[in-house]
């Protein structure tokens, strides 16, 4: 717990001048109570000044200054709250190398599985989008509600050759920033009939061509902290190493600019797999070095699933992370009403008691 106020804490010291005050008032009480020439009064009043009643009260009313005192430092701490995000862009890799079976059935395959859960935990009032990246990437599925068109556009997809990380960033960027204009590779676009897969997307008044955005001129972009946009995040799942498109880390320093975390998933046995590639073979292990540091870069976290259960794993994390987040929070008012409480109960018991607050 930390104090947003903490200068304020010097308000403690009153709390032992109270205390010399009471005893002060106690002796002070004590001595005119000997002035009594009646015995049985002078029994009566030390009697009552040393019961364990009479002092409950005002420790009460101690504490609750006390706390009182506290509140107006305004404590904060660091709690989980149900989460204003409102937009997932999933961003899956379809390259040729997600045929490997090092993961049963086939990466793909678990991948595929592993997402439609994914969509299937988040809340229903979460949009999802899907991005596919292979040698370009592409817009599958505008954001939406319909589980069962996400379903179906995972379902859809085909692993073609490359991979660009970069660009799978940037698309998914360009859709939860449309009116934004990002720098992508030829080929790599949110318009669905760019291609064979991209005849197969949903059509949605969301689906622009980059090139078909304003051409107007805009504003420079100003950088935001990182992680601070808590609208939308990206999750990007890959198995490999960047071919071809954007710089990945340089897509991943833009996405930072914007406040976007992109949480990075390393897909794969740690011995790879050697995957057939149309004639010639290759060993496919994700770049985990790079998505360490996109997701560094985002504010982000990076994970490293190396079976199918270890994937469904990190999906429900990321769950967690989607319905509440952790996040500094004031929590004065919890002090204010303890306070009120004590102060309350102090009175209460003095009234009780003695017939008396005072």
């Amino acid at each position: 717990m930390t104090f947003i106020w903490i200068d304020a804490l010097w308000l403690l010291l009153l709390v032992p001048l109270l205390v010399a005050a009471y005893r002060w008032l106690l002796r002070r009480r004590k001595q005119a109570a000997l002035r009594y020439a009646n015995l049985a009064l002078v029994k009566q009043a030390m009697g009552r000044g040393l019961s364990w009643r009479r002092h409950l009260p005002p420790a009460l009313l101690l504490a609750a200054v006390t706390v009182l005192i506290l509140a107006v430092a305004r404590p904060a701490a660091i709690l989980t709250l149900p989460s204003n995000r409102a937009l997932v862009i999933l961003a899956m890799d379809v390259s040729g190398s997600m045929r490997a079976q090092d993961i049963a059935p086939s990466r793909i395959a678990a991948s595929q599985t592993a997402a439609k859960q994914f969509i299937a935990d988040l809340p229903n009032n979460v949009e999802i989008g899907i991005v596919a990246f292979a040698s370009t990437a592409l817009l599958v599925q505008v954001p939406t509600i319909d589980r069962s068109a996400l379903d179906d556009a995972i379902d859809r997809f085909q692993l073609r050759r490359g991979t660009a990380i970069g660009d799978g960033i940037l698309i998914s960027l360009a859709t939860i920033f449309p009116d934004e204009k990002f720098d992508v590779s030829p080929g790599s676009s949110i318009d669905p009939g760019t291609d064979q897969l991209g005849a197969q997307m949903n059509a949605g008044p969301g689906n622009r061509s980059l090139d078909d955005q304003t051409q107007q001129p805009r504003a420079e972009h100003v950088p935001v902290p990182p992680g601070s946009y808590d609208n939308a995040i990206i999750v990007l799942l890959t198995d490999g190493a960047t071919t071809t498109g954007k710089d990945p880390i340089q897509s991943g320093q833009v996405a930072a600019n914007y406040g976007v975390k992109v949480y990075t998933v390393g897909f794969g046995s740690p011995e790879g797999s050697v995957v057939d590639m149309g004639g010639f073979t290759m060993r496919a292990l994700p770049d985990l070095d790079t998505l360490k540091k996109i997701a560094g870069a985002t504010n982000a976290e990076f994970f490293n699933a190396q079976s199918a259960d270890d994937l469904a794993k990190v999906y429900k994390s990321l769950t967690a992370k989607v319905v509440g987040e952790r996040r500094l929070t004031e929590i004065s008012f919890i002090f204010a009403g303890v306070g009120a409480l004590l102060a309350m109960l102090a009175g209460g018991l003095s009234m009780l008691w003695f017939g008396r607050i005072a």
